[in-house]
């Protein structure tokens, strides 16, 4: 893998010449810049502006996962998630993780580590999803939103692989927060030295 010395410009950078709105919705804010590009030719990158996620691994006292089946309107729907949602404004990504475990599956943790952090769409979007594990689990009743409808499930990690390796779990922030919680569950990869 190459890296660069952190004073050393990126050969492949993109550099904005223009930026424009084009939609600003609840949620989302999609823009349209032009950019100039590593040879010096102009191109155009449309892209959706999100304000980031949090997703959590959360293991209960038994060592099962905690899983949620929602309805997702844009593929017409439901999957296989784990717990997770977006970090309000000036919000600190622990407290939403927190906030996002106990509202939608009813569950406080009462051990927290951060794992890392991952780009679902970098292609179109400036999205992340922070991802944390959670112990130490205490059922404390769920606190749902308004119009959020959800079934929670639990799954051993060996029968969540196995749900990703049949393409039963498909949602991109649940496979890699998965993945890089596996080291952590005792299973998988071990993680690589830094």
């Amino acid at each position: 893998m190459r890296s660069l010395p952190p004073s050393e410009p990126d050969p492949l950078e993109e550099s904005p010449l223009e930026s424009l709105p084009v939609y600003d919705g609840v949620l989302l804010k999609v823009r349209r810049d032009r950019v100039a590009l590593p040879d010096g030719s102009v191109s155009v990158r449309e892209y959706i502006t999100h304000p980031g996620a949090v997703v959590v691994v959360a293991v209960l006292p038994d060592g099962r996962l905690l899983f949620e089946r929602q309805f997702r309107y844009p593929l017409r729907r439901a999957f296989l998630e784990l717990p997770a949602g977006k970090i309000d404004a000036g919000e600190e990504l622990l407290a939403c993780a927190r906030r996002e475990l106990r509202e939608e599956t009813g569950y406080e943790a009462g051990a927290w580590q951060y794992l890392g952090v991952m780009h679902p769409c970098i292609g179109y979007s400036d999205e992340r999803i922070e991802i944390f594990l959670a112990r130490d689990l205490t059922h404390v009743g769920d606190a749902l939103d308004a119009g959020e409808f959800l079934e929670i499930l639990t799954f051993s990690a060996d029968e969540a692989v196995r749900a990703v390796m049949e393409g039963v779990i498909t949602d991109a922030k649940t496979v890699t927060a998965l993945f890089r919680a596996l080291p952590e569950l005792g299973l998988g990869i071990s993680p690589v030295p830094a």
